[in-house]
């Protein structure tokens, strides 16, 4: 058996998971690692500041080591209190003399997104549509087109609903198509979401708008096929969306 003298020698050195690891082995190890002076030595490794106080902030030195040593796992979202099936989303394009677009689509239909066509779309943005990230997508039926002169002339609002509680929130507010990707054939717009008083730490969220174009061919002239939004920047999948559209701030 090594003696106790030994294992406080090198219980030190070691590192937390492997000093854990030691408490295992037998009840005379477990004892002699129990002992909080060798985890305020791990502490001082990861956190040399807390140290520098007599005693430590928990319990003890075990405990705060056990409790912080690690990230823990994201937690798994609670179900979200809406669903597509409770939402209306207004949507209006328009350039300064024509309205191109005006739809009211149910939250039911803007959901699944839409089938690719099978001819026309370039691969780049074939890519994207097949990505993992949650998009909403609704196919444009008749198919409009934008000039490219004019794309940063062209503008979008969203409005939505909730049958709910007939309340109304802004997710874009007249926002332009002031960013157009040629490799991936689509101009974007975005706007920042009006997020509820309720959550006073949460704000510059983006709402993306885009437009998505077949690939003809033709570098002056854009037939869109398609209008996608998504909140990429922090919600990706569709628990995450709901939730985030639950803290918009409805009126």
């Amino acid at each position: 058996m090594v003696s106790e003298e030994v294992l406080k020698v090198v219980f030190p050195l070691l590192e937390g998971v492997d000093l854990a690891s030691c408490m295992g082995v037998c009840k005379h190890w477990r004892d002699t690692a129990r002992d909080d002076y060798f985890w305020k030595c791990m502490c001082a490794k990861r956190w040399p500041s807390i140290c520098k106080r007599p005693n430590p902030p928990t319990v003890t030195y075990y405990k705060l080591y056990q409790t912080f040593y690690k990230h823990k796992p994201r937690k798994t979202l609670l179900p979200p209190r809406i669903s597509f099936d409770d939402l209306e989303f207004f949507i209006d394009i328009w350039t300064e003399d024509e309205l191109l677009f005006s739809e009211v689509v149910p939250g039911s239909v803007l959901q699944p997104g839409i089938k690719i066509p099978s001819f026309g779309v370039c691969d780049m943005l074939r890519y994207h549509l097949e990505g993992p990230e949650f998009k909403m997508t609704i196919p444009v039926e008749p198919r409009f087109t934008v000039h490219s002169r004019e794309t940063q002339s062209v503008s979008v609002s969203v409005l939505v609903s909730r049958k709910d509680s007939n309340k109304v929130a802004r997710i874009v507010n007249k926002s332009e198509f002031d960013y157009f990707d040629r490799s991936s054939y689509r101009a974007l717009a975005f706007d920042y979401l009006d997020i509820s008083p309720g959550y006073p730490f949460v704000s510059g969220i983006r709402a993306w708008i885009s437009l998505l174009f077949t690939e003809d061919g033709n570098e002056d002239v854009f037939h869109v096929f398609g209008i996608q939004m998504d909140f990429c920047d922090v919600a990706n999948s569709k628990e995450e969306v709901l939730w985030l559209l639950d803290m918009l701030d409805w009126k």
